[in-house]
């Protein structure tokens, strides 16, 4: 059930969101900057090697200190499983875990927090256990396709080892954690519309497998090479890159926010083989339009 908030209520929303995460953490906000709660905050996530943080943020192309502060983005990096997003023409604001998620006029900024007149829609539980409404599943979804579309800065994965009970779900042992792109000084180097890495957040693997890890992160670039062979397509709920598949028209995330409910007529977003919009006229059932 969905909920207007505002003023204090507002406030203890977003703080118990990220205190609250246990599988995964969605921040996406033009400005962030941390005051002493909020770092207590999200450091008391810290040794949750089952956490997964994707942090979208963007604006001040020429001043990216304005936007996401060295110390905090530092703070950022030291958590086991986190994803940072640069995009520079945003500005919608929203919070989500697992289990809760607001859009909001607010900014991850304490400033915002104490000056401003700031609201948002609240709603408790999420579609991650099929009970949410269409407009927070919809607002999940387009989050992650700015995040996909967005620019990488920094990307950390778990190096799990197979076979074992460990702290990631499933028979996984967390191991460590191994960064795979650290784009830091030159973005700080205020060159953020010059970033070197020609790759996009779905690029990355969810997690490194300890028997196969290699220098690079496993076979990434043998499956690239495999693809660039194939005829691609696009995911038909966030239209990115993928190969051609009719039997498997989506993206690996935007698959697993489908297989929540698994229903094939679920209306989506895209053509699978053109990219372009569907209007909600394709489903997994007939992804392409017009097929």
């Amino acid at each position: 059930m969905a909920k207007f908030i505002t003023g204090k209520e507002l406030e203890d929303v977003v703080r118990s969101i990220i205190k609250d995460a246990n599988d995964i953490l969605l921040i996406v906000s033009p400005y962030i900057k941390l005051g002493d709660y909020f770092k207590e905050l999200f450091e008391s996530h810290l040794n949750n090697t089952s956490l997964q943080i994707l942090i979208v943020f963007g604006k001040n192309e020429g001043h990216t200190s304005k936007s996401l502060s060295k110390d905090d983005f530092e703070l950022f990096k030291k958590f086991p499983n986190v994803s940072i997003i640069y995009e520079p023409n945003l500005h919608a604001k929203y919070y989500g875990n697992e289990m809760s998620g607001v859009i909001t006029s607010i900014n991850l900024y304490d400033y915002s927090f104490k000056n401003n007149i700031e609201f948002g829609v609240h709603t408790e539980v999420s579609f991650f256990n099929g009970k949410s409404s269409a407009p927070d599943r919809d607002a999940w979804d387009k989050c992650e396709e700015i995040a996909d579309n967005g620019i990488p800065v920094f990307i950390k994965r778990p190096i799990v080892q197979k076979g074992f009970l460990g702290s990631i779900t499933g028979n996984k042992k967390y191991v460590a954690s191994k960064i795979l792109l650290d784009e830091t000084e030159f973005f700080y180097a205020q060159k953020a519309g010059k970033l070197t890495s020609s790759k996009k957040l779905q690029d990355f693997p969810e997690e490194l497998d300890k028997d196969t890890i290699n220098d690079g992160f496993p076979l990434r670039e043998a499956v690239r090479a495999k693809d660039s062979e194939k005829e691609m397509g696009y995911c038909i709920r966030t239209a990115a890159r993928i190969p051609f598949n009719v039997l498997k028209p989506f993206s690996a995330d935007a698959y697993k926010s489908w297989a929540e409910y698994g229903n094939k007529d679920y209306p989506e977003k895209y053509c699978h083989k053109t990219g372009r919009k569907s209007n909600g006229k394709t489903s997994m059932k007939h992804p392409v339009l017009g097929g």
